[in-house]
């Protein structure tokens, strides 16, 4: 049984069957006809209302549902009405135990007039954890404010396939970016005194083909080495106090019933010892959906013996179903006494059983104040990414400043294209047509002219023309476009995603693609605009990365001019139409850097950066899933230099080392650079990737300033799982070496990974070796010292760095 304290242990010792089911579930009193969850219609018909709350509520109650994220409600409106219904809970119920109420927050708190933060693959892009860390303490304070004790975030799943429609909510590809970011997500939000829930454990972005909950056929060293530790950091070093399972299945197996992970690993393995909560309906999906379970009863006992301690969002299956089989002996009392034991002690830990509610709700509520636009707009500036430019931009380097802009796309002037599948707009204002979302969201074309007024520049004539809808079919706007854009010295064209849940949408919870081409006629527009000879700036303004080679590079499919810029904006918020405005007039130098490789095809994937040499291009295979631009790709309105690499020459394993690189702003204007330690295993008992990313660092840096940053780097981001399934660190020769990405090698170095099979085989139709922008060090060579070193869970699991 979980250590709990005794006032905890002698509350459970009071308790019926009943009491004790009511704390292991949610309701979802306001849940109408909206769907903001997967088969929410399905699996809430006939669940009533708000008129049966005292009968549902007689014996307690464990968590309130999305009290203010399933309908607009005014929030003081809705606090006032949280705290007399606490009120009513405390003298109503036998117990007089408080509902624990949880809400999503993944960019924000999804609450009507909230702020609207960018989207986790933003985060990603800004490779800045302490902002994250900055922005998820303001998320709290915001749900203390409002009497919310859970939320529903960060997302720690692993990118694995962009088709998947879920990617704007990930923070990117690689494990030890998700973890060092998610994990600051988790210390912010925790230091306001409310609980984290990472989602989705664990597997979920493995989905075959990313299709939403489709199966999950990683092996057991893909979970452990690349879906496991951005969830162990945020147990271990952030302390989160809950976890969700994922809906997939791995292996045939659905997580929810799988006690090898919620339990062995989870618990036994890291020493978790909060709550497991389930993904609204999981519990009964593994009736109706997995089969697995004969009916609610089994698909009760399944969860809760695998380690689910609550079901959400209601109790389909932990109440009348669950009571019924504790009684008739189909199930141990003692798995309901586990789980009531760790809700208790959650509620406790939260304050919960002390707090009377009499002090009552706030009378007003800022729920966007300037200190969270700020950070909004930092966070947005900080991850918008240049994908190319032919020095068309910033506007500010033109002799004589554009007096006419054309401001074209889809995306150019539409609030909702800032804003992710989870923001309140695209979650649930979307099914409440004509209310206004509460805030301010100013779009690119809005902000513009306020952009070159910031840049120094006179602000000039704005002409807008939308050319064509996200979605569909329609071209009879095309006209209008190449009209303004002929008319134009510079041509802004903003296309992109629209954020949404199942179908409604391209990208967000069940909207996975087929394709990974712009959707609609998007490109045609594009395309149209730049044929009419005026310069584009091209901005892609999305949820997912997008196959735009065409674009891009002169070996794309398009044999006519393409953009002079291209810039690559994911969901950036409330604040993001401001930062890519200010980013086109060079008021703001882009410092984002890919948190995913920009895709070739759709073809070519699944790819991740981190990848043995088989994993990417080689002249064994006719494909090429070599990525337009590779993971922490970015480039920069200034140049920056690695020099004087120093690496300890060896190190024990398990031990610590040392790295270091001064870094110089070697252009003319100020801007941040990511420094990005790379590391290889070169010989592994099982195949190693060809470049891992070992530490990173953002450093600002004014024109001709260096720095000397140096990384302290355990061994253990060297660890994988070794043959026998244990986490080891292995002996032997490590190269280590800076770069401006991933794939960014030192100048004549003659590195070739095509080069698979020694020159045995030549594929005349094999990749071909593209030239990227971005430099790097030479590599140094570690040596790893001594036997074999089996990783603990108390072995450190992050780098650390300093500037001098």
């Amino acid at each position: 049984m979980p250590r709990v304290s005794d006032r905890v242990r002698a509350l459970h010792g009071r308790m019926t069957l009943e009491e004790k089911l009511a704390q292991l579930v949610g309701f979802w009193l306001d849940k109408g006809g909206e769907v903001v969850a997967p088969m929410a219609g399905e699996m809430t018909a006939g669940s009533g209302g708000a008129d049966r709350l005292a009968h549902v509520t007689r014996h307690g109650i464990g968590h309130y549902t999305r009290v203010y994220g399933t309908r607009p409600v005014d929030p003081v409106e809705r606090a006032g009405w949280l705290w007399a219904e606490q009120r009513r809970l405390r003298a109503e119920t036998r117990l007089g135990i408080p509902a624990l109420v949880h809400e999503e927050v993944l960019t924000g708190v999804a609450a009507w007039k909230a702020a609207t933060f960018p989207t986790p693959l933003a985060w990603g892009a800004s490779f800045d954890p302490d902002l994250v860390a900055e922005m998820g303490r303001l998320v709290g304070g915001s749900m203390r404010e409002l009497g919310v004790h859970q939320g529903l975030a960060p997302v720690l799943d692993v990118v694995r396939d962009p088709r998947w429609g879920r990617v704007d909510e990930c923070i990117g590809e690689d494990p030890y970016l998700v973890g060092t970011v998610g994990t600051a997500y988790v210390r912010g939000m925790q230091d306001a005194g409310v609980h984290a829930t990472l989602k989705h454990f664990v597997g979920y972005s493995g989905s075959v083909a990313g299709r939403n909950h489709a199966p999950v056929h990683a092996g057991p060293r893909e979970i452990a080495d690349v879906f496991l530790p951005p969830f162990e950091m945020a147990v271990r070093d952030g302390g989160v106090r809950s976890v969700m399972n994922a809906y997939t299945e791995v292996d045939g197996v659905p997580m929810a019933s799988d006690p090898t992970y919620l339990t062995g690993v989870l618990r036994d393995g890291w020493g978790f010892d909060g709550t497991v909560v389930a993904d609204y309906f999981a519990v009964a999906f593994l009736e109706v959906m997995h089969g697995v379970a004969a009916d609610r009863a089994d698909a009760a006992r399944q969860a809760l013996v695998a380690g689910i301690d609550v079901e959400l969002p209601g109790g389909d299956a932990y109440l009348e179903p669950l009571a019924e089989a504790v009684r008739d002996g189909r199930v141990d009392e003692a798995y309901v006494d586990r789980a009531v034991l760790r809700a208790l002690a959650q509620k406790e830990e939260l304050g919960l059983l002390d707090e009377d509610f009499e002090d009552g709700p706030p009378e007003t509520v800022d729920l966007d104040s300037p200190a969270h636009r700020d950070v909004a707009r930092r966070l947005a500036e900080e991850s918008v990414v240049l994908l190319a430019n032919d020095d068309v931009l910033p506007l500010t380097r033109w002799t004589a400043a554009p007096s006419r802009v054309a401001v074209l796309g889809p995306n150019a002037h539409r609030g909702d294209a800032l804003m992710g599948c989870y923001s309140f707009a695209n979650h649930v204002l979307a099914h409440h047509p004509g209310v206004p979302q509460g805030f301010e969201t100013p779009t690119v074309l809005e902000s513009l002219g306020d952009a070159f007024g910031a840049a120094g520049l006179p602000r000039p004539e704005l002409v807008h023309a939308a050319g064509c809808d996200v979605e569909g079919e329609d071209t009879s706007g095309f006209g209008e476009a190449v009209a303004a854009a002929r008319s134009a010295d510079v041509a802004v064209v903003v296309v992109g995603d629209q954020a949404g849940l199942f179908g409604r949408g391209t990208v967000g919870e069940g909207n996975d693609a087929e394709s990974l081409e712009l959707p609609g006629v998007q490109r045609r527009l594009v395309e149209s605009v730049l044929d009419a000879g005026t310069p584009v700036v091209l901005v892609v303004l999305s949820g997912r990365p997008y196959a735009i080679g065409w674009a891009l590079d002169p070996q794309g499919d398009r044999n006519g001019p393409r953009p002079a810029a291209v810039l690559q904006a994911f969901f950036p918020g409330e604040e993001g139409g401001a930062a890519i405005a200010r980013a086109i007039t060079g008021a703001v130098n882009p410092s984002g850097r890919l948190p995913v490789s920009l895709p070739r095809s759709a073809g070519a994937q699944p790819y991740s950066s981190l990848h043995p040499v088989l994993g990417g291009p080689s002249d064994v295979t006719s494909t090429d899933s070599t990525p337009l631009r590779p993971f922490g790709f970015g480039l920069s309105y200034t140049t920056f230099a690695y020099t004087d690499l120093a690496v300890d020459g060896e190190v024990a394993a398990g031990g610590t080392f040392t790295a270091a690189v001064r870094v110089t702003n070697t252009g003319t204007v100020a801007g941040a650079d990511v420094v990005q330690l790379y590391g290889r295993d070169v010989v592994g008992s099982v195949t190693r990737p060809v470049a891992q990313l070992l530490a990173y660092r953002r450093v600002t840096l004014e024109p001709g300033e260096s720095a000397v940053v140096t990384f302290a780097v355990p061994t253990t981001r060297l660890a994988f799982s070794d043959r026998r399934m244990v986490r080891v660190v292995e002996p032997g020769d490590v190269e280590v070496w800076v770069g401006a990405h991933v794939a960014a090698v030192a100048e004549a170095s003659g590195e070739d990974v095509r080069q698979a099979t020694g020159g045995v085989i030549t594929n005349v139709r094999g990749s071909q070796k593209r030239e990227l922008p971005g430099v790097a060090t030479a590599r140094a060579t570690l040596a790893v010292t001594g036997d074999t070193y089996p990783v603990t869970v108390h072995d450190p699991r992050m780098a650390t760095s300093t500037v001098a």
